[in-house]
Parts: C-alpha cells; structure tokens; sequence
C-alpha cells in the first residue's frame, strides 16, 4: 500500500528547504560569470510533465534505448543484484521520476523476492505522486515508502534494512553532474549501502554530435521549452521578472569536456529582478546562463566514477548502436 500520507508530509518538509535551496543557488549562479544555475531547479510540475515528452521524442535515444536494455535484461539484472533469496528486496531509485522504466525492475523483482520495497527519491512530489500511483495500479504485492528530497542539496539518509537493497540512478541522469558532484552524489549513496548491496548506473556513451546536438534540440522545441520553464519556476516562486521570450534555448557539444551544454541566452539587452534572491541583473545580447550539463562516458571513464566512488564494477549491459550504457 503506497504510504502517500508520508509523502505529504514530506512535502510541506522539502517545500521550505527547496525554496531556501533555490534562492542561495539564484545567488550563487547567477551573480557568477559566466552565469549558471543547477539543473535540479528544473523539476517542478510543468518541466515534469515535458521530460515526460521528451522522452517520447523519436530524436531522445537515451530512454529508448535504456528501456530495451532493462527490458531484456531485468531478470539477470535483479538476480545479479539479489544474491540471498531468504531476505527482502528493497529497491532505492534516485530522481525516480514516474517510475515507467523501474516498473520493468520491479516486475522481475516481484518474480524473485515474496517482499519487494520500492523507494523511489524525487525533488518533484507531483512526479512522485504520479510514480507511487503507476507502481500500486501494475503491482500492488510491492510496499511504497516515497521521498520527496533534493538528494543534491540533501543528501539521502536510508532507513535499516534488514535484506538486499539494489539502488538505482538510471535515465542518464549522473551525466547531469560535474565529475566532482557525481563522485558526491555516488560516494553519499556508497555510505548508505551495505556489503552485498549494489547500485545499477545508467549513463549514455560518446557518440557522433550530430546525434547529440539532436536529442538536446529537437525539432518540436519541446527540449527548448523545457529549458526555458526554469524562467517561469523563478518568476513565480521568487518574485523575477524573467520575460522568458527574451532567451532562446542553445545546445552545444563541447568535445573537450565531452558534454552537451545547455544554455538560454539573451536576445537583446535587458535588466532583470528576482525580488527574494534582492538581485537586479544585466544582460548583454548573447549573453547566456548555462542551465544543464549531460556529460557523455566512455568505458574507461564510467570504471573510474565508480572505483573512486567505492564501488566495484561487476556487470554491464550495453547497446552499441546508440551507446547506452547500464553498469
């Protein structure tokens, strides 16, 4: 049974924590040059519902594709994962998103174990709320426990658990990070996990730019609305007075750091307020705000976030054709 009254309770919690968060990182991004901001301010209920689209989009690989891998792979993925078969499984998802792909864990975690835990961790609880009614309409045998958490800004604190837990960061979205912050957000996961644990890692692979400049500037602009919305999150929740069709969405791959940048860049010049960050910003034409960052891995390089994380390598599942790539 999904423990939604938690849930909401957790959410008033992480409202006011958000809103602090939010205001200290407007500060600190925004006053900096080059401006920046994090990428988890993105997720509030309406960029939600269009990663929801974006992931339908024919040019978005990386769902595509990571679904098939999870589809063919979920048994040997949970078996792998669940070596005691006497004890209870929990399964820990960061940033769960609607937990469409994790159903496909859970169903063959349902076929192994006779008591499965599902603890999906998201900053959004509309998201949230959205994953814990999908997982109790398709599997109602699996015990809900939601997080609504910045498990960025705050990281997670488990519960004991007296059984197995598989945690798992999918959807690519450790490639959001800097090598120092993922190293952070895997070495705190690392702390909450005992021996016999294990974590399943999604990550997307280099690949041509032509693919990747696509994925991240479709030709729908549904990417391009995604970004732009974290204009909208600020004019509402910090009284700013963006006017969002002054920024334009831009995509670039920079081979160097081997990640696409996402950035909104000023159209024309213009002065800008965020009356509770006590800000008053100026922006030249073409100047930008670098938003999201999705780096891109190589094998090497996945062993190396890992090792220095504190965890050992042991399998991996892989599509060549579009570079996905699940350890």
């Amino acid at each position: 049974m999904a423990t939604y009254l938690e849930t909401i309770e957790l959410e008033h919690l992480a409202t006011a924590d958000e809103r602090e968060a939010l205001t200290r990182e407007v500060r600190r991004g925004l006053i900096a040059r080059p401006r920046s901001l994090s990428p988890w301010m993105f997720y509030d209920a309406e960029v939600s519902r269009l990663f929801e689209r974006i992931t339908t989009l024919p040019e978005c690989y990386p769902t595509r594709t990571e679904r098939a891998i999870l589809a063919g792979n979920a048994d040997a993925v949970v078996a792998r994962a669940y070596n005691d078969r006497s004890l209870p499984l929990r399964i820990v998802e960061l940033g769960a998103g609607t937990a469409s792909k994790s159903c496909i864990l859970l169903e063959a975690a349902v076929r192994l174990s006779e008591t499965v835990t599902y603890v999906p961790v998201d900053v959004c609880p509309n998201a949230l709320e959205l994953a814990c009614e999908n997982v109790a309409s398709a599997l109602p045998e699996v015990c809900l426990e939601p997080i609504v958490r910045n498990y960025v800004t705050h990281p997670l604190q488990l519960e004991p658990f007296d059984g197995t837990t598989l945690a798992l960061y999918i959807g690519t979205s450790i490639g959001n990070f800097s090598p120092e912050e993922a190293r952070l957000i895997l070495q705190s996961l690392r702390f909450q996990l005992r021996t016999g644990d294990a974590l399943l890692l999604g990550t997307d692979m280099v690949k041509d730019e032509a693919t990747l400049l696509a994925a991240y500037d479709d030709r729908d602009g549904i990417t391009a609305a995604f970004n732009l919305n974290v204009l909208r999150r600020l004019n509402r929740e910090l009284g700013a007075n963006f006017d969002v069709a002054g920024f334009r969405h831009r995509a670039l791959w920079n081979s160097i750091e081997s990640r696409i940048e996402m950035h909104l860049e000023s159209v024309r010049e213009q002065d800008v307020t965020i009356e509770d960050a006590d800000l008053d910003l100026h922006f030249m034409p073409g100047e930008s705000i670098h938003t999201e960052n999705s780096y891109k891995f190589t094998d090497r390089g996945i062993r190396s976030l890992l090792n220095e994380s504190g965890f050992e390598t042991r399998w991996a599942w892989k599509a060549i054709a579009v570079g996905t790539h699940l350890h």
